[in-house]
């Protein structure tokens, strides 16, 4: 068995154990996933400093006539980055969990959940092929579920899982589609295959169905990283454990989607309209959720929020590999700024996470910023790493933010529309998180709960400092190159636009710091915003119109048509006929002499009409 199975399979091996044979032992089962987490960090970095890393094994799954499918291993390029993500975060959350959840009731299962969480990315990052990947895109969805809803008996936690599982269906449903169109094009799933088709010309194919087909692919990426129309669960979910957001909702799960557009570049690469399509998308998606993110209360929806538009930055800059730029594509470089981007607000956000999770901890579960206030001199190590963390994300030089940052903005700047977009939304980055943070760390203590806040121990301060090293140097080429082949990453030409979005970051810390220095309340609400621009409502409305309507008219069909008609109407006619016939049973001897020789003449008379 490869190293790289070892990878795969291991957290798989843990999750079982741990449901099968250690309910009962909950720190014992803790011990066991956050053991194999660390196998597999450790097996990571032995494994992405080997040399052939194309095909680390498969076997065949599914054969079928033309239908071959595998479960096969690659592993090169963008994916070296990712399953270090993948490992390296979900180890530090596993760590930070055993202190968060070390009293909770659930702790088995909550830790069973991780890991099979850990095997579903692994097996995403693993996919040699469209089919595979989407078994364990999958495997993804079930175990965000179950730990979205960790803690079920909160009706907020089980809508939240629910409406997780059912709107990521949506894309995920559109993402088959794409699979099943790719397959009648190319003959293949495999991504190799497919490219290999591409390149010479071969395939069953036109532009534009190709175009399509990267359409419903991309759908899976709106679904899994939560873009617009389907980035109303991504908010919902921070119901869940804040480790879970830190694993689930800031480095991995969602970046799911931006990871599966880069191994389909190629695609992208030939399907132009597409292409368009996913950078409006992702355009959208950043700016819609950074205006969002402005008005939020809560610390971890503030944060989603900001998860989404940092989201919407990858995937409009992935988009860009179907734009030229004197007449060449842009492809592998566009691919790479969304990547490198990934890669570094996987360390950050996570951090930021993982910093609100102490926060919230050490202020006795609260959640409300407005609750909180001058935690800075009472929790001095989170707060540090807390403020390192919103200035990589804000852009700050020379933090990781910026540069990946840097790459995107250079190459929005070939559509000045989205460059525009791009930089509001970094100005507004800025804004909120300050935003956040002068009223988290700065002025008073606003409540009891954030006057007795401390320090949380030792066990849930090393991640912290881990990712800080993260946030501080991941951005760095010496750190990044080491992991992954960054020979595209594109970086401006000159200073002008590096001090340009360094401009905009600080103008938006200083809007932030002096418009909520001293405040106790929002000072500024603006309704649409702090409602989400009301679509959840829109969408309850829309579910009524068309789903209640049409599970109405179903039931009025099913009652007086089927049921009451075809089924109840068949079952009184035989009852009718019966109620007839059973007044022939009198149980007189007469009665039945006389229907006897009744019947004979009939059957006399027939014979007789036969014959003649």
């Amino acid at each position: 068995m490869t190293t790289a199975f070892i990878i795969l399979l291991l957290p798989l091996v843990a999750a079982a154990s741990n449901l099968l044979l250690l309910r009962k032992k909950a720190n014992f089962s803790a011990f066991v996933s956050t053991f194999s987490a660390a196998i597999c960090l450790v097996l990571t970095f032995g494994l992405i400093r080997q040399d052939d890393l194309n095909n680390l094994g498969s076997f065949n799954w599914i054969k079928i006539a033309d239908l071959k499918l595998d479960i096969g291993i690659e592993l090169h390029g963008l994916g070296l980055g990712m399953i270090l993500v993948v490992t390296l975060i979900g180890f530090l959350v596993h760590l930070f969990s055993l202190g968060y959840m070390r009293e909770d009731a659930g702790k088995a299962r909550y830790f069973s959940g991780l890991s099979l969480f850990m095997f579903s990315m692994t097996g995403i990052v693993f996919a040699d092929n469209l089919a595979m990947m989407f078994i364990f895109w999958e495997l993804v969805g079930v175990s965000s579920y179950l730990l979205i809803g960790h803690w079920y008996h909160k009706n907020t936690a089980a809508e939240a899982a629910k409406k997780a599982f059912l709107v990521n269906r949506i894309g995920d449903f559109g993402f088959m589609i794409g699979i099943l169109l790719i397959w009648g094009s190319f003959g293949s799933v495999n991504f190799v295959e497919i490219e290999g088709s591409l390149r010479n010309g071969n395939g069953n194919y036109d532009k534009g169905l190709l175009n399509w087909s990267v359409f419903c692919i991309f759908c899976g990426a709106i679904g899994k990283s939560a873009q617009v129309p389907l980035h109303v669960w991504l908010p919902d979910a921070m119901e869940g454990p804040t480790p879970v957001s830190a694993l689930i909702h800031a480095a991995t799960m969602v970046a799911a989607g931006v990871f599966m557009l880069t191994k389909v570049l190629f695609l992208i690469e030939v399907a132009p309209t597409a292409a368009s399509v996913i950078q409006y998308v992702g355009a959208i998606t950043a700016l819609i959720a950074a205006l969002m993110a402005t008005q939020q209360n809560d610390i971890k929806k503030i944060l989603a929020y900001s998860t989404l538009s940092q989201l919407g930055y990858m995937i409009m800059a992935v988009g860009f590999a179907g734009l030229l730029s004197g007449g060449e594509v842009l492809g592998e470089k566009a691919s790479n700024a969304g990547f490198f981007h990934l890669y570094t607000h996987a360390f950050f956000k996570a951090l930021l996470f993982l910093g609100s999770g102490a926060i919230i901890y050490a202020c006795h579960h609260e959640q409300n910023i407005w609750k909180m206030g001058g935690l800075i001199g009472r929790m001095k190590v989170t707060s540090f790493t807390f403020l390192i963390a919103t200035a990589a994300l804000a852009g700050i030089y020379p933090l990781s933010g910026f540069y990946s940052k840097d790459a995107i903005m250079t190459i929005a700047a070939n559509k000045p529309l989205l460059l525009v977009i791009g930089s509001f939304v970094a100005f507004l980055t800025a804004f909120y998180m300050t935003r956040l943070c002068v009223v988290v760390f700065f002025g008073r203590a606003r409540s009891w709960s954030s006057e007795e806040a401390k320090e949380v121990p030792l066990l849930m301060l090393v991640p912290l400092l881990v990712l800080t090293i993260g946030a501080i140097f991941a951005g760095q080429t010496f750190a990044y190159s080491w992991f992954v082949p960054s020979k595209d990453i594109p970086h401006p030409e000159g200073v002008v636009l590096p001090l340009i979005l360094t401009a905009i970051a600080v103008a938006g810390i200083i809007a932030g710091f002096f418009l909520y220095r001293g405040r106790d309340q929002e000072p500024y609400p603006v309704q649409v915003l702090s409602r989400k621009f009301y679509l959840d409502e829109i969408y309850i409305i829309l579910v009524r119109i068309f789903q209640d309507a049409v599970a109405w008219v179903a039931k009025q069909i099913d009652r007086l048509l089927i049921d009451g008609l075809l089924v109840r109407g068949v079952a009184r006619l035989v009852t009718e006929i019966g109620s007839v016939l059973r007044g022939m049973q009198s149980g007189n001897l007469q009665g039945y002499a006389f229907l006897f020789g009744v019947g004979v003449i009939l059957v006399l008379y027939i014979i007789n009409a036969a014959i003649g």
